[in-house]
């Protein structure tokens, strides 16, 4: 092993415990150095939607599995302001991101708007191609019953 890759591992494992987000961990074994780790987010634009992300880490690699679920709820109020900020494209917003490998593979979570069932999805997603596929994790959040929803007339 090089001094370079070498500095890169160590550099890993030392982030890898700095994330204040981690509200979970679950061992998958005791003879693995894979763990599934569960992170919170809140929506950076629409703070009233809390996120919590369950992903593989493998603590000893320089790839972690690409595998990844979401789950997404109101926890908060959400404001018709808070709607009229956010992206309203067909791919929509990149609300978080986080390095999967040291070989340019990241999750990422994308926020899109759903106007016509006035709706926020969250898709959680791996940025490179895994076994013939690639990884994505889908939630959503309907504004029904918050200051957001607009009726139809």
């Amino acid at each position: 092993m090089t001094r370079t890759t070498m500095g890169l591992l160590l550099l890993a494992l030392t982030l890898s415990g700095c994330d204040n987000k981690e509200v979970g961990k679950v061992s998958l074994g005791v003879f693995t150095t894979k763990d599934i780790k569960i992170e919170v987010l809140t929506d950076p634009v629409v703070t009233g939607v809390t996120c919590h992300i369950s992903n593989v880490v493998a603590d000893l690699s320089l790839a972690d599995p690409s595998d990844m679920s979401i789950s997404c709820r109101q926890t908060g109020e959400i404001t018709p302001a808070m709607i009229a900020a956010v992206d309203k494209s067909r791919s929509g917003d990149i609300v978080f991101k986080k390095s999967k490998s040291v070989f340019l593979k990241s999750l990422k979570i994308r926020r899109i708007y759903d106007e016509a069932s006035q709706t926020l999805l969250y898709v959680a997603y791996s940025t490179k191609e895994t076994e013939g596929s690639f990884k994505h994790s889908l939630s959503t959040v309907p504004l029904w019953d918050t200051a957001a929803y607009q009726a139809k007339p």
